[in-house]
């Protein structure tokens, strides 16, 4: 299973934010779309992500406030990223390996969409799902009076 097959299913709608702009919105837009990631995108190109995990670093830094910092101040400026080819196996090592729960993805510099330590959970579950199912019909329609040699 490819990047593209989780980004097909789940759409591609993007949050981003530029590096210029108040923590604050930032926070607020994450809060108000219920959304873990913003990317942070300048003049088209990605140039960090920003999740919970930066912010709270930030708070608890800047002992619990967010001021009139911008983005670019708390933001990841080297995130971990991937394309619409890479495997889901490597998308998976890569995000525990880096302890990334959010990976952008990007195809000829263009970001493409951005996958998450959940879309991939799901969709390995739903991969396994499926492959039971078919093991399960397989099983059930195994002709009578056929044994299988060891």
């Amino acid at each position: 299973m490819k990047v593209s097959d989780i980004l097909r299913v789940k759409g591609n709608t993007l949050y981003t934010v530029t590096p210029d702009e108040p923590l604050a919105r930032a926070v607020q837009t994450m809060a108000e779309k219920d959304i873990g990631s913003l990317v942070v995108m300048e003049h088209g190109d990605l140039v960090g992500m920003l999740t919970f995990r930066e912010i709270i670093g930030h708070l608890s830094r800047h002992g619990g406030s967010l001021g009139t910092t911008l983005v670019r101040t708390a933001m990841d400026d080297a995130p971990l990223t991937c394309t619409l080819e890479t495997d889901m196996d490597e998308v998976r090592r890569m995000m525990l390996g880096h302890h990334a729960r959010y990976m952008p993805v990007m195809e000829n510099r263009m970001l493409m969409g951005v996958v998450s330590f959940y879309d991939v959970a799901k969709a390995v579950v739903d991969s396994q799902n499926f492959e039971n199912k078919l093991l399960k019909a397989y099983i059930r329609d195994w002709p009578e009076g056929r044994e299988t040699t060891p």
